[in-house]
């Protein structure tokens, strides 16, 4: 039994550390601090900020008063999946225990974490108050100039430059590098982080099902997402990696592995301006 609860205690910690390996938008996670568990599981409290702006100065009377408001606005988590598998003792046994050792860090990579990036990238670019922009780009020269569409509309809605992250299909990334020309790294340096992302995560709207995810029916390939992190309400509530030991499971001489994710990935309805995406027509790339 002691083998199994140190197998137990080493396994979990791990399987956080393969998480944040592999995650791709895992860097836009709000602070802890910032969100308070709801009164409901599946609710988060997240703080609003609003002032008055500035008012004229009067000599004889001074200033004029503002009005500062921090509203606690409830959100409700709009991610819950899971997973259980069991693993036979004996399958485990003779294969020196890399059939479970192996199941839980290659679900969290290859299903979990792809899964949880495609969800919060159709999060952000199908959001309503998103700009959402389609055309065909094949070269570095066409990219350069949707990206500069792309920093002039943020600079115009007074985004800021800090914390700005590009997801970009990695062949596009390839054309603009493959320029090396002065404009095509000056449009790459107006974004604070420039992230690779697979074309398998990157969809205006995806459809979650049983068994993992698809792109979703009507839903556009984006060809780049730029977001800016304070935009973004995104966090993980609830991770549980459960192991059960053979000694423990009352069903059968087996392992069982489960595995539950409870988070949000939305848009702050004030600040949809820092959300810019660009996609494929039709769906094509």
């Amino acid at each position: 039994m002691a083998n199994n609860i140190s197998l137990f205690k080493a396994t979990v910690p791990m399987l956080d550390e393969v998480y944040k390996q592999a995650t791709l938008t895992g860097l836009l996670d709000g602070a802890p601090v910032l969100a308070q568990a709801g009164a409901n599981a599946d609710e988060m409290i997240v703080p609003m900020l609003d002032m008055s702006g500035l008012a004229d100065y009067d000599r004889a009377s001074g200033y004029r008063a503002g009005d500062v408001t921090l509203t606690n606005q409830t959100v409700r988590c709009n991610f819950d999946r899971g997973r259980l598998f069991t693993v036979d003792s004996m399958d485990d046994a003779e294969t020196a225990g890399i059939a479970f050792g192996r199941l839980s860090g290659e679900f969290i990579r290859t299903r979990v974490v792809p899964e949880l990036d495609a969800f919060r990238i159709a999060a952000y670019a199908g959001h309503t108050g998103a700009t959402l922009l389609t055309g065909s780009l094949s070269t570095g020269e066409a990219v350069v100039e949707a990206l500069r569409a792309c920093v002039n509309a943020l600079d115009e809605s007074e985004v800021p430059f800090e914390d700005r992250v590009l997801f970009i299909l990695p062949t596009l990334r390839g054309l603009i590098e493959d320029l090396d020309t002065v404009k095509s790294r000056a449009v790459l340096g107006r974004f604070s982080e420039v992230i690779s992302v697979p074309r398998t995560r990157m969809y205006t709207k995806i459809t979650q099902t049983d068994n993992g995810y698809h792109k979703a029916d009507g839903a556009l390939d984006l060809n780049f997402l730029c977001v800016h992190k304070d935009a973004v309400i995104q966090f993980q509530k609830h991770i549980a990696p459960k192991v059960v030991p053979p000694e423990l499971n009352q069903d059968a001489d087996a392992w069982k592995f489960g595995y539950r994710s409870v988070g949000i990935a939305a848009v702050y309805q004030n600040k949809a301006a820092g959300i810019y995406a660009h996609a494929a027509p039709g769906g094509g790339a």
